[in-house]
């Protein structure tokens, strides 16, 4: 056929039409589908800040966002210490082996808890920062049998209303401030900047940590919820970073080479039992170059032995079995005097490419991530730090506080991360808290002191946040990017989570909780 002007005119092929109309309902359905999906994903949670929606603090109309309330009734009063993926009503349906009942066993759906968890008779306002260090009130935290059986080692003691932390431990019952210098004198980098984040496996009530903070170490006291009652809740409620946790059958919620330092002051923890698995953990989230600290048994048994209830053959053979086990992970013997003894990991992998092939513990394998930490059980194998990240060892990383705004090695790993994403996400953060504290102007006083950062990057709002009287618990999304090696190498300190299940701590421990950007079920599941 031709047109008017005599050209030839091409007929349509009508194959092609019904393929391309067929095409555009399908997409028009599914984006129709998609957009319940994220609709409905959003209505699960309330977003009280969206970057996107301040560009600066000029910008601060809300005036469009929308809030949908929902009621909920008031749990029970013996739910006031409610923790529900640590709950001891549920401790019978898991196994003492190992102590596996201690560690995180959420509920299914149909036994979750909607209700709000009350406040203990008499609840007042948490003493604030710094002088809780010191004292909390004891209807906040009242519980008498850690009181009873702890007071001869000064842990806390009831005076009135309140509870009184003298600064008493197992293995410092003269005071912690002592027990710390010791440690200085024996580890000289915990003056000079080069030990920044630490972590105290079975921490009592964080006495250790809280001392540490003046220092300039920042410390993540770790503890599960057992016959000692609310070693954490102690910590948090006197304004010290704490999280509930155990050393179990699953690795600790934290990447590799994630602190400077870790310790034990008598945490009873097995180290050379059931392959040296919980010494490979320690190993593993230790940075190459760093410190681990051990007072209690098995070190100075010769002294010590008569007041363990054991021989000092058995104390003997348990010391010759750990520093078996240390050398065989590389790690040396660093300095050693009374009831404190310090190993230090090998700081680069010539001992690591040493190790015969018939070793034991073996090097883990390929199929075994290294920052993988969310609900991953436990091997018998050596993590070998990635010779690609010497500068994030210990004999490299910047010093404290120059290091939190380095741009740290390991940001190659984030997808797009590079030293001008991590400045600008730097100084974005610095104008946010500048107008967050416009909007709350409790931020940065002494009423705010337990933050946390539910959904962060690189930790940048803990970072403008460093002179503040506050500390941060930053968040990476176990389901999104990781990003919390970066957090650590920047001196702070966080944590994987799962926010479809319930943060490991007790109720009422956070002064303020950050939310930036909305979870999806493209970022959060």
């Amino acid at each position: 056929m031709n047109n008017k002007d005599g050209k030839p005119v091409t007929q349509p092929d009508k194959s092609r039409i019904v393929s391309m109309a067929i095409i555009f309902v399908v997409l028009c359905g599914f984006s129709f589908y998609m957009g319940i999906i994220f609709c409905s994903e959003k209505d699960r949670f309330v977003t009280m800040y969206n970057q996107n929606s301040i560009e600066s603090p000029k910008e601060s109309s809300i005036s469009s966002l929308q809030i949908k309330y929902t009621s909920f009734p008031e749990c029970s009063a013996d739910y006031q210490d409610y923790t529900p993926c640590t709950d001891p009503r549920r401790w019978r349906k898991y196994g003492s082996y190992r102590l596996k009942l201690l560690e995180r066993h959420c509920p299914p759906k149909f036994e979750r808890k909607e209700c709000l968890v009350p406040p203990p008779d008499g609840y007042k306002p948490p003493i604030r920062w710094p002088k809780s260090r010191d004292e909390c009130w004891y209807r906040n935290v009242p519980y008498d049998w850690i009181n009873k059986q702890k007071s001869n080692q000064h842990w806390l003691k009831k005076e009135g209303e309140k509870f009184i932390f003298p600064g008493g431990g197992t293995m410092f019952p003269n005071g912690v401030g002592k027990y710390v210098n010791l440690m200085e004198d024996l580890i000289p980098e915990m003056k000079d900047g080069s030990i920044r984040t630490a972590i105290d496996t079975g921490c009592g009530v964080a006495s250790w940590g809280g001392d540490l903070l003046d220092r300039g170490i920042l410390t993540l006291s770790l503890a599960p919820r057992d016959n000692h009652e609310a070693q954490v809740q102690f910590a948090l409620e006197r304004g010290i970073p704490a999280i509930l946790g155990v050393i179990s059958t699953q690795r600790l919620p934290f990447p590799s080479s994630s602190f400077d330092m870790a310790h034990c002051s008598r945490c009873l923890i097995p180290w050379t039992e059931y392959g040296g698995v919980y010494l490979l953990e320690i190993h593993r989230i230790l940075r190459p170059g760093g410190f681990w600290v051990l007072s209690g048994p098995p070190i100075n048994y010769e002294r010590r032995w008569r007041g363990w209830n054991t021989t000092i053959e058995a104390q003997k053979s348990d010391y010759e079995k750990l520093k078996e086990l240390l050398t065989s992970l590389c790690f040396k013997m660093y300095k050693k005097k009374g009831d404190i003894a310090v190993w230090r990991k090998s700081p680069d992998n010539n001992c690591y490419n040493k190790l015969a092939r018939d070793s034991y513990p073996p090097k883990c394998d390929d199929s075994l991530e290294p920052d993988s930490a969310w609900y991953t059980p436990l091997r018998a194998c050596i993590v070998v730090p990635d010779t690609k990240f010497k500068k994030s060892g210990l004999l490299s990383i910047s010093k404290w506080p120059e290091r939190l705004h380095v741009t740290p090695d390991r940001i190659s790993m984030v997808p797009r991360g590079s030293d001008s994403t991590f400045k600008h996400d730097d100084s974005k953060w610095k104008k946010q808290a500048a107008h967050y504290k416009k909007l709350i102007p409790e931020l940065g006083t002494d009423k705010i002191r337990n933050v946390m950062d539910m959904n962060t990057i690189y930790g940048g709002f803990a970072a403008a946040l460093i002179n503040d009287p506050v500390w941060v618990m930053n968040v990476v999304s176990s389901y999104a990017t990781n990003t919390l090696p970066v957090v650590f190498d920047r001196g702070l300190i966080g944590t994987f989570h799962d926010w479809c299940e319930a943060f490991s701590t007790y109720p009422r421990t956070y002064d303020l909780l950050h939310l930036d950007g909305l979870f999806t079920a493209e970022n959060h599941r």
